[in-house]
């Protein structure tokens, strides 16, 4: 092993996580060898791991990375964990393992850690996440099942993956559009951007007659934005919405109900958007924040997240 290939082992999911029990270690095994912390692994002992939130992997690629190994080896291990005696379970790196088996290699070099099953999956689908690769159905996927079987909030979720909140979000609407477009978006035919637009652009109906759209008249992010927008405009100026607070109140103090309208105005000019307040005579009362899609609900959400 040269100098080289040993600096290029020094990194691993411990960038990525911290604290818990998912110490590296190297199993002390009779049919096992180690160097420099890492421990050589047959092959036949290892099993793909059950949390791969990648479902796809392209052949010809696949192909070109065992070709890749057969010169130069592997330069970054996978990471496993030890499940019994000669029994091994991919966390990461199922690519590299696959082509090392079609690289006819008989053992590979891997980091072994501790992990339970929860702590498993969070580390295969970080993992995956920080993957330039992986298209955005991929990633909302693994947003998902990091919320849903990590019990993990949004916040959590964005602090995990050093991602903003709203970026996440944004991954994790795509999972509401119509199966038609979410295997677009898997096959390239449109991008994260043209998926962004289609959101807003109303129901399921809407949104597929668009998306036939973009791949027929090949048409830019730009293009389907100003296309959603018109029609969104359309919508409201038929619905006559307009932009200003409206105060309602029993109480008939017409002090208070210039104030609190200053107060709706004041809010509707920051937001940009309608507001209502509406107020009993006992002081109690509640407002109201319209808004005609998730993407402005995004910003108003975002607005009170400052």
């Amino acid at each position: 092993m040269t100098s080289n290939r040993k600096q290029a082992l020094g990194k691993g999911l411990s960038a990525l996580l911290s604290g818990g029990s998912t110490d590296e270690q190297v199993i002390a095994n009779p049919s096992t060898r180690s160097e420099a912390g890492v421990a050589m692994i047959n092959v036949k002992w290892i099993v793909a791991n059950p949390y791969q939130p990648r479902t796809e992997f392209e052949q010809e690629a696949l192909e070109e990375l065992a070709e890749s190994i057969k010169v130069h080896g592997i330069i970054q291990p996978v990471t496993l964990r030890k499940l019994g005696d000669q029994q091994y379970q991919l966390i990461s790196g199922e690519r590299r393992f696959r082509a090392s088996q079609m690289a006819g290699l008989t053992e590979i070099p891997a980091y072994i850690r501790t992990a339970d099953d929860q702590t498993m999956l969070e580390m295969a689908l970080i993992e995956n996440i920080q993957r330039e690769d992986l298209n955005a159905i991929e990633v909302a996927f693994s947003y998902q099942r990091l919320i849903d079987e990590c019990n993990l909030t949004q916040e959590q979720l964005s602090n995990r993956v050093a991602k903003k909140r709203s970026t996440i979000t944004n991954y994790l609407r795509l999972l509401k559009l119509p199966a038609e477009i979410q295997q677009g978006i898997k096959q390239g035919k449109i991008t994260m951007g043209h998926a962004r637009a289609l959101i807003n652009a109303g129901d399921e109906k809407k949104q597929l007659e668009i998306y036939h759209k973009i791949i027929q008249d090949e048409l830019s992010v730009r293009e389907v934005e100003e296309l959603v927008r018109k029609k969104n405009e359309s919508k409201t100026e038929n619905s006559s919405v307009t932009n200003k607070s409206q105060t309602k109140t029993i109480d008939q103090d017409p002090e208070r109900t210039r104030t609190f309208k200053l107060y709706g105005d004041k809010l509707s000019a920051v937001l940009n958007r309608p507001i209502q307040i509406q107020q009993t005579k006992d002081g109690k009362g509640r407002i109201t924040i319209e808004f005609d899609n998730e993407e402005q609900l995004e910003k108003i959400i975002e607005f009170f997240d400052r």
